[in-house]
């Protein structure tokens, strides 16, 4: 049997161990930072928390599937012959810089396959060339892995944690202790799949009696890359340890509407609405060829063939009210399952494959909040449209995704 002071010296040795590791995880990563021209500094924090403006406004700009390679000389894919001799990334850079001047949005949402792993060697300087123009515009933002971005010079777990770092990055490796769910507040979420499982909240707008409450949450998914399953080869897909995640928080949220009570206006709100974010499709995207939806459905839906529940999950929950998607670059459609919308953002990058005189789009989506006797209350309508990267960025296809009835 150990003495007192063996036992104490062995778990002394222990945490020394444990604390190692951490400290050169974390070195890594901050080292991956200082690369090329960019220069060590402290992180330049976005003004938080996201809120509506005081026009009762939120604005998101999603980008999907930038697919950014190093550059200059990474050429374009699927584009006219009178197109190619001149174009590269930076046809991807300008399109978002002119998205962000356009649309002036508060928020920019990146829903995977941000960089094309296997298109450069040094996935830190991609990702900061990428992600550019939204740091400098200073806006919150925040990012998704696809099934392309890691096949570089990061795993995954490191490409979450580097993107969490970088200026105006909202983004998270994992859950925030601060979500409320049934394992309790101020625990750590560790024992979930993938990385870039969050929840951002959206407050209400500054002055209102709302200011200090969630009136919108924006959850953000992994949706793994690739998996074998059974001898077969599958694109991945949403666990049931991030679907038990989000019921969590969903079910956190049940006494906010009993909170509201004692504001006159506001005891008629419901819960807080939510919209999700991921990279890969679920498996019932397919049947929505068959429906009637607001785009176009250009190619097959390429998704897992396990399907883990998601969809029952979000209408369960009942405050999911659209989902946004990226992967397959030239469906840009928006259809209805169960109530629920399911848009995808339609190729944004140059370096993705796409469909020569098809212009590159972005989405854009719009929540407005409902205007009270005194002030500004919960969210009334949650609004969506396209733009074309061509001379004019050409607004096509807008439709009302929800409305309070």
């Amino acid at each position: 049997m150990q003495s007192p002071a063996l036992k104490w010296l062995s778990s002394f040795l222990y945490l020394i161990l444990i604390l190692s590791i951490l400290f050169s995880f974390h070195i890594k990563i901050a080292l991956k930072l200082i690369v090329g021209n960019h220069k060590p500094h402290l992180k330049r924090s976005a003004d938080l928390p996201l809120r509506f403006r005081s026009d009762g406004t939120f604005k998101i700009l999603q980008v999907a599937d930038m697919h950014y390679g190093t550059g200059s000389v990474t050429r374009c894919r699927d584009v006219l012959p009178s197109q190619f001799d001149f174009c590269s990334d930076l046809n991807t850079t300008l399109f978002l810089e002119r998205m962000i001047q356009s649309e002036k949005p508060d928020f920019i949402a990146f829903t995977g396959d941000n960089i094309f792993g296997t298109s450069t060697t040094d996935a830190a300087e991609s990702l900061f060339r990428a992600f550019g123009p939204a740091i400098e515009s200073r806006l919150p933002w925040a990012a998704i892995l696809g099934n392309h971005d890691h096949e570089s010079t990061m795993t995954r777990e490191e490409l979450m944690s580097f993107i969490s770092l970088m200026d105006y990055s909202v983004s998270q490796a994992n859950p925030s202790i601060e979500d409320s769910s049934d394992t309790g507040k101020g625990s750590m979420i560790t024992n979930i799949d993938g990385f870039g499982n969050y929840n951002l909240r959206v407050y209400g707008a500054p002055g209102s009696l709302l200011a200090n409450h969630s009136l919108l949450n924006l959850f953000f998914l992994d949706s793994g890359a690739r998996e074998i399953v059974q001898g077969r080869r599958t694109y991945g897909w949403i666990k049931e340890s991030q679907l038990h995640w989000l019921r969590g928080i969903s079910r956190g949220y049940q006494g906010q509407k009993q909170d509201l009570n004692h504001l006159n206006e506001a005891s008629i709100l419901a819960l807080p609405l939510a919209l999700a974010f991921f990279h890969i499709p679920i498996p019932e995207i397919p049947q929505l060829y068959y429906q009637k939806i607001v785009g176009q459905f250009q190619e097959a839906v390429a998704c897992s063939f396990v399907n883990s529940g998601v969809l029952q999950t979000f209408v369960s929950m009942g405050d999911v009210k659209a989902v946004f998607l990226g992967h397959d670059h030239t469906n840009d459609f928006c259809g209805k399952l169960d109530g629920i919308w399911f848009c995808y953002g339609g190729g944004f990058g140059y370096h993705g494959y796409g469909r020569a005189g098809w212009p590159r789009r972005a989405r854009v989506i719009l929540a407005e909040l409902r205007k009270g006797e005194k002030s500004w209350m919960g969210v009334e309508s949650i609004r969506t449209w396209k733009r074309l990267d061509d001379e004019k960025l050409s607004k096509i296809d807008e439709q009302v995704l929800w409305e309070l009835e």
